[in-house]
């Protein structure tokens, strides 16, 4: 049984932060339009499970996040005005659903996958890393990949995992609230952090403490093509060779791709399906108990969604 289950449904799109803002639902609208055209209308269903979504309680957003910040979520939901940060996250109604959603839907991924209902799953809206466990930050509201880490630890005992982002924003939400976890190994491909936002993830940072030497940062200049990431390609098969993960988390964030509006990256979506091409063949040797994927950031959509489907391929093959 390898079957990749993909979370589909309307309430993911109410993660929206309004039609002129990068991060808005036609992001998911286009991707969930794609993916019918490839797999439904041609007949390649046998292997996929669609997961519907799934709103998270409160008591599993609060493995992660502090309950302070929760109820300041939950103030600016009812009022629906203002930022949750500084500027890149706007408050409007509904929003603690919205997100809420993000979260009950990569829990529901995770659970798909230790019941071995599916082997790998996909999240589109998922994979929110900037934020912390006390604020928001970068369009993410609640970091569904922390919560992730955290449930599976306490409800399951999943001991290690390794996370892989190709988002082009250093995956700080992560990064740094595991900087000295040695059981969260992570591999971390995003635009050189003088270009753009956050302005984090120097390559020399590797960890802290006994984490030292289980964290990699791969910067890559603005411009930087293909060409440019294959040359790292060899540094990140190094790093996971050994590895035995029991849990793999795929943050496959599209703003890397060529043609997105707010970074200045030029790769292609099949840097997306060989990345998740080489977690599968990690995932399958080491017996990890499978592969979470999440969506991440993206807003050229077409792009976006051929990458995101090039990783279900990925998965598929």
């Amino acid at each position: 049984m390898r079957k990749v289950g993909v979370a589909y449904g309307e309430a993911l799109l109410q993660y929206s932060f309004g039609i002129d803002h990068p991060m808005n639902f036609n992001r998911i609208r286009s991707f969930f339009r794609m993916f019918d055209k490839q797999f439904k209308e041609n007949g390649l269903f046998d292997d996929i499970i669609l997961i519907s979504p799934v709103l998270a309680q409160e008591e599993v957003i609060k493995l992660f996040h502090t309950e302070e910040y929760i109820e300041y979520v939950k103030k600016a939901s009812l009022n629906g005005f203002g930022y949750l940060d500084y500027g890149d996250t706007p408050a409007f109604k509904g929003i603690f659903e919205a997100s809420s959603y993000v979260v009950g839907t990569t829990i529901e991924c995770v659970e798909k996958i230790m019941d071995d209902i599916v082997a790998f799953a996909f999240n589109p809206m998922g994979g929110l890393h900037h934020a912390r466990r006390d604020s928001a930050a970068g369009f993410c509201v609640f970091n569904d990949i922390g919560v992730a880490i955290e449930f599976l630890r306490k409800k399951h005992g999943v001991k290690s995992f390794l996370y892989v982002d190709i988002d082009a924003h250093h995956g700080d939400g992560i990064f740094y609230e595991y900087l000295e976890d040695k059981d969260v190994w992570i591999v971390d491909v995003h635009e050189d952090w003088r270009t753009l936002y956050p302005g984090t993830g120097k390559e020399t940072e590797r960890g802290e403490g006994n984490a030292f030497g289980t964290k990699m940062n791969i910067t890559l200049p603005a411009g930087s093509d293909d060409a440019d990431f294959y040359k790292r390609f060899n540094e990140i098969k190094f790093f996971t060779a050994d590895l035995k993960p029991d849990f793999i988390i795929f943050q496959c964030g599209g703003d890397s791709l060529k043609g997105d509006p707010i970074t200045h990256l030029n790769l292609s979506p099949q840097v997306h399906k060989d990345l998740a091409s080489l977690l599968k063949k990690v995932c399958l040797e080491s017996g990890s108990h499978g592969i979470l994927a999440l969506g991440g950031g993206g807003y050229n959509n077409i792009m976006t969604s051929q990458a995101w489907i090039n990783v279900i391929n990925a998965l598929l093959e």
